[in-house]
């Protein structure tokens, strides 16, 4: 019964599309094109990104963070580093992101190499997070097995210290996704969606169109 509903699920892309004469030589500078227009869209949490990571073992694993920072040296992220996603970056440095801004029709595929970001910029986004969203991240250890009570008394203690008090702990912090691959997708009509990929060529990049 809900193949049926499934097999029905269709949208046709119409709203534009990507020539390669029009985008920029820079990879980050088209991202930051297309990020800006996507918060001018009022798209909500356009900043949200899949994030795929693997195990030693190969066995992938994907969710939504969020980017906390952008530069010619890569997407930032902040996380647990004792979580699944924390610990598998340690161990395997690949890994990929994905945008995908409804609205507009488009996507952009990123993939590279991820490490952590220095103590200093992780205690100074740290400490720009609300008060409660700092206790939680110092009381949860993120993706392990809890009791709900248990981390909610850890919180209250928590919550009883003086702010100052309320410090980056070590197990948390952020890292940085240094791209060798960006793909900038376009929906158009009938499926055939502009391809644009983007590959590092000595100093510059390279940009070419992959079929849909």
């Amino acid at each position: 019964m809900m193949d049926k509903h499934f097999n029905q699920l269709r949208k046709d892309y119409t709203l534009g599309n990507l020539d390669e004469n029009t985008l920029a030589a820079d990879p980050f500078l088209q991202f930051e094109h297309w990020f800006q227009e996507a918060l001018q869209s009022k798209i909500h949490d356009a900043n949200a990104m899949v994030l795929a990571t693997a195990s030693s073992t190969g066995q992938p694993s994907a969710r939504i963070v969020l980017l906390k920072g952008l530069s010619h040296e890569g997407f930032t992220f902040y996380t647990n580093y004792q979580s699944r996603k924390g610990t598998e970056l340690q161990h395997n440095h690949k890994a990929a992101l994905l945008f995908f801004w409804d609205a507009l029709e488009r996507q952009v595929r990123i993939e590279g190499t991820a490490e952590k970001v220095e103590d200093s910029l992780s205690d100074e986004y740290f400490n720009t997070r609300p008060l409660m969203s700092r206790i939680g991240a110092i009381a949860s250890p993120q993706s392990q097995p809890i009791d709900k009570n248990a981390l909610q008394a850890q919180v209250d203690e928590l919550s009883k210290l003086p702010e100052t008090e309320i410090k980056r702990p070590e197990h948390w912090g952020g890292f940085n996704l240094k791209p060798h691959y960006f793909e900038f997708w376009q929906g158009r009509a009938s499926r055939l969606h502009d391809r644009i990929v983007y590959e590092p060529d000595g100093i510059a990049w390279k940009q070419y169109r992959i079929a849909p």
